[in-house]
C-alpha cells in the first residue's frame, strides 16, 4: 500500500484466487457422501484444514457414541477418525486458536442410564486423536460454547443433573483448565426450563455474548469484566417448550427465530438491537420451526432449515431471511426431513447438513447458496497464499520480514480479500496460536478490491522466523501465512 512493490504483491495475491464454480444448481440441496453412521445431538466443527469434524452424538435412543468422523469437501466423503475418550451426546465443540477442538460436557452413559458430564477433551487434527483435558467445574448438557477475544472459551447455558442451568465457566487453552466466571443475573431457579437453556445465544459484534433464556429474560456476558448484566426482555416472552436460534447479522443485530411455548411452535421472529439493548418483532416465517438450524451465509442471508412441530412431525422446509428487507422467502426443501442436525458453512461457500432425527439415516447433503462466496484469503508476498504474509508494520511501507520482525504489542496491517462490505462482524486473527486484538477492519484505503485488518501482536506470542498467521471469519478459516516475530 505504501510502495509500488508492495502494491504489486497485493494485486497478484488477489488475482491468484478465482471464484469457485460449482455444478450444483444455486439455491438447492444435493446429496453428498453418507456419514459412517447415523447421528443426532452430535457436533460439527469446521477445521483449519477445511475438513469438518463430526463428533459423538446419539446413534439410537439414549445411545451416545465416542466415534468421530471427518468430512472432506474435496472428495465429498466421510471417513472415520480417532474416537473420543468418552461416549457423549448434546456436548459442545469449539475450535481453539491453535486449530485443536475442545469437546466439553454432554450426556454420557452411567450404568443402565444417562447422566450429565463434567469431562472434557481435546481433538488434535494433526494426529487425529482425542486426549482428556481438565474437567468442567459443573455438569453441562446441551450448553453453548464461544471462543472469546481473549482466547478463552465461555461455557454457558444448558442444564445439569438437577435440571437447572449450571453456572457459566471459562476454559483456558494455555492451562487446560476451567474456572468460574460471573453468575447469571437471571434467577434460573424460578423457571421451568427445558434441556437446552440459553440455546438462543450468540457472540456479539463487540465481543460480548447474548443469552436469551427460554422465558422472558435475556442477559449479556462481558469478557472484560467477567460479569453478566440484564438486557431487554424478548418480544416473544416465552420459548419454554422448544428451542429458538439466535444469529448475529452483518448489521450487528441478532435474529431470534422459531422456538415454541404452550401455544405451539413459533413462526415468529424478533431482532435484538445491541445499541438499544432491546428486542422488537421481526418478519414471520412461512412455517413453524423449533430444533432447527440457522446459518448465516457469507452473503448476509440467514438460512433456517428443518425442525420439528408439536406432535413430533419433523420437517424438511427451509426459509431464507434477508436483513435488508426484513423478509423471509421459502427456500428449496432439504432432501430429508430432519431436526437436531448440524449445518456447517464450508470454505467454498456451501453448507453441509449432517445427521439429526427424522428420515435421514446417515444421509448428508450440501446446500449451494444463490451467491457462492469462498472464505477470505490472506495475501502473501509470493502471491500463492503461502509463506511470508503481505503484512506491514502499521503506518509504514515495511513488510514484516526476518530482517525486520514484529515485536510484542506492535500494531500491524494484515491484507486479505473476502470480508463482507459494510459488515460490523469482526474477523479473528490468530498469530502462533494466540488471538490478536483487532484495531480496525474494512476496505484497504485506495484499493477497493482489498481488505485491511489492523491488529496488535498478542502478548506472549511465540517468537520465530515463520510464525503462522490465520484469519477466521464467519466461522470459516483462511489460508495460513507466516510472519517473523523478534526473538
Amino acid at each position: 500500500m505504501k510502495s509500488s512493490c508492495v502494491t504489486q504483491v497485493f494485486l497478484l495475491g488477489v488475482a491468484g484466487y478465482a471464484s469457485l464454480a460449482m455444478a450444483q444448481t444455486p439455491g438447492t440441496f444435493a446429496a453428498t457422501g453418507n456419514m459412517t453412521m447415523p447421528r443426532s445431538f452430535h457436533t460439527a466443527t469446521l477445521l483449519s484444514n477445511g475438513k469438518v469434524l463430526i463428533a459423538g452424538g446419539s446413534v439410537a435412543i439414549e445411545a451416545p457414541t465416542a466415534t468421530a468422523e471427518l468430512y472432506d469437501p474435496g472428495s465429498g466423503t466421510f471417513s472415520s477418525t480417532g474416537s473420543m475418550t468418552t461416549p457423549r451426546m448434546a456436548h459442545s465443540a469449539t475450535l481453539l486458536p491453535d486449530g485443536k477442538v475442545l469437546i466439553a460436557g454432554g450426556t454420557i452413559k452411567a450404568g443402565q442410564g444417562l447422566t450429565p458430564s463434567k469431562s472434557a477433551e481435546i481433538y488434535d487434527p494433526s494426529t487425529e486423536t482425542f486426549v482428556a483435558t481438565g474437567n468442567l467445574l459443573g455438569d453441562h448438557v446441551c450448553q453453548q460454547a464461544y471462543l472469546l477475544g481473549n482466547g478463552k472459551v465461555l461455557i454457558a447455558g444448558g442444564t445439569a443433573h438437577n435440571d437447572q442451568p449450571p453456572y457459566a465457566e471459562l476454559y483456558d487453552p494455555a492451562t487446560g483448565t476451567f474456572a468460574a466466571t460471573g453468575k447469571y443475573v437471571t434467577d434460573t431457579l424460578v423457571y421451568g426450563f427445558n434441556t437446552c437453556e440459553g440455546s438462543a445465544s450468540t457472540l456479539l459484534s463487540d465481543g460480548r455474548v447474548l443469552i436469551v433464556w427460554e422465558e422472558d429474560a435475556a442477559e449479556i456476558y462481558d469478557p472484560q469484566t467477567g460479569a453478566f448484566t440484564e438486557t431487554g426482555k424478548p418480544a416473544a416472552l416465552s420459548y419454554g417448550d422448544g428451542l429458538p436460534t439466535a444469529s448475529l447479522l452483518m448489521n450487528g443485530k441478532v435474529l431470534v427465530a422459531g422456538g415454541a411455548d404452550d401455544g405451539g411452535v413459533h413462526k415468529s421472529t424478533e431482532l435484538f438491537d445491541l445499541s438499544s439493548g432491546s428486542f422488537t418483532p421481526a418478519a414471520s416465517m412461512s412455517a413453524s420451526h423449533t430444533y432447527h438450524s440457522a446459518t448465516l451465509l457469507a452473503s448476509g442471508i440467514v438460512m433456517i432449515a428443518g425442525g420439528v412441530l408439536f406432535g413430533g412431525t419433523v420437517i424438511a422446509a427451509t426459509e431464507l431471511y434477508d436483513p435488508v428487507s426484513d423478509a423471509f422467502r421459502t427456500g428449496s426443501p432439504m432432501l430429508a426431513s430432519r431436526c437436531c442436525h448440524t449445518a456447517t458453512s464450508l470454505n467454498d461457500g456451501r453448507v453441509l447438513i449432517a445427521g439429526g432425527t427424522g428420515n435421514v439415516a446417515s444421509l448428508a447433503e450440501l446446500y449451494t447458496p444463490d451467491v457462492l462466496i469462498p472464505a477470505p484469503v490472506l495475501l502473501s508476498v509470493t502471491a500463492d497464499g503461502q509463506g511470508q504474509g503481505a503484512i506491514l508494520h502499521a503506518g509504514t511501507a515495511r513488510l514484516v520480514t526476518v530482517a525486520d520482525p514484529a515485536v510484542d504489542g506492535e500494531a500491524l496491517e494484515v491484507y486479505c480479500t473476502g470480508l463482507a462490505e459494510g459488515s460490523v462482524i469482526p474477523p479473528q486473527v490468530v498469530i502462533g496460536g494466540r488471538v490478536a486484538p483487532i484495531l480496525y477492519f474494512g476496505k484497504a484505503p485506495g484499493f477497493p478490491n482489498l481488505n485491511q485488518v489492523n491488529i496488535r501482536v498478542p502478548a506472549g506470542a511465540v517468537p520465530g522466523s515463520a510464525v503462522p498467521v490465520r484469519l477466521n471469519y464467519l466461522n470459516r478459516p483462511s489460508n495460513a501465512v507466516t510472519i517473523a516475530i523478534q526473538e
